[in-house]
């Protein structure tokens, strides 16, 4: 039996993940498209908001139903602002959109393939966070990972200030680098799914269309004059999801195509602390929106660290 990849591509801005997904799938054309470029006729384009839990949830529930299998998922969601806005759940936007949600299809293996080479991929199915150069230039100050609500801390009105918030992106760049090495790390070393996390670069895109002043428009102009095109970034994702030995990239951040270290902070003893951490908060705070978590972290997760 020919069993497809469903590679899919989770965004709210920006334009690399549209390319992953062959070009503009964020799009209700995206489908005609993908048809008109390439032949293939089966693509399809599932809406889901990552600022509002109810949609995910919702998402969730439609793969379990209608989508039967997954091989690639990219997650490639953030924003750029530097002004405090609220969720409906009362998050501030940006943490919603990079922690990365769980749901069931993230943990399911696929089921075996006919051909040898396809079932060498297919048995390695890959979960790519899009990270980032930036995570490189900010800690998490001690009075923070110190609180036994760091979330809760960082994305509350009283911390997100003007003096805070222009460096709200590169702070959830940092939040994925956590998440990614430590997922992996409770993962059984038995787990099929490979994690990593990859960084396109500086690429042109939506990223800072909500950023004023004179940020803004610095920004603009490095992206015209700097940035990569949004397809020479996709190839880096294209790269972590398909690319090299898979038993390497487990839990690396990837650049350039080339796994590479990740920043000092991550490896401090401190960084481990917060790492451990955030992981424990979030687990509790998405068991509280969808039962189904704590279900998989049972099923999936190692309790403890070796």
């Amino acid at each position: 039996m020919n069993y497809p990849r469903v590679p899919e591509s989770k965004q709210r801005t920006g334009r690399c993940g549209q390319y992953v997904a062959l070009q503009m799938f964020l799009f209700r054309t995206a489908p005609l498209e993908l048809q008109a470029e390439t032949g293939y006729a089966k693509g399809e384009l599932w809406l889901v908001d990552l600022a509002d839990f109810d949609s995910v949830k919702r998402f969730a529930d439609k793969f379990e139903s209608d989508g039967g299998r997954l091989d690639i998922l990219v997650e490639n969601a953030a924003i750029s602002t530097g002004t405090y806005n609220a969720t409906k759940d009362g998050w501030e936007t940006s943490f919603p959109l990079s922690e990365r949600h769980f749901h069931p299809p993230c943990g399911s293996p696929p089921p075996p393939g006919d051909d040898q080479d396809r079932r060498k991929i297919l048995d390695a199915p890959r979960l790519v966070v899009v990270a980032s150069e930036v995570h490189f230039f900010i800690e998490i100050e001690k009075e923070v990972y110190r609180n036994p609500d760091i979330l809760k801390t960082l994305s509350s009105a009283e911390y997100s200030t003007p003096s805070t918030m222009p460096s709200r992106y590169t702070l959830t760049k940092l939040l994925n680098v956590f998440f990614v090495r430590t997922l992996n790390a409770r993962l059984p070393p038995s787990t099929p799914v490979i994690i990593n996390m990859v960084n396109p670069g500086f690429c042109q895109s939506e990223l800072s269309r909500d950023t004023q002043g004179i940020t803004g428009a610095i920004m603009r102009l490095f992206n015209r004059i700097l940035a990569f095109t949004a397809e020479e970034g996709s190839r880096q994702l294209v790269w972590a999801a398909f690319g090299g030995e898979p038993e390497t990239l487990r839990g690396e951040y990837i650049s350039g195509c080339e796994v590479e270290e990740v920043a000092d902070f991550v490896l401090s003893p401190e960084g481990g602390k917060a790492e451990n951490q955030l992981w424990d908060e979030l687990v509790d705070i998405l068991g509280e929106v969808d039962p189904r978590v704590n279900g998989i972290i049972e099923q999936y997760i190692t309790a403890t660290l070796a």
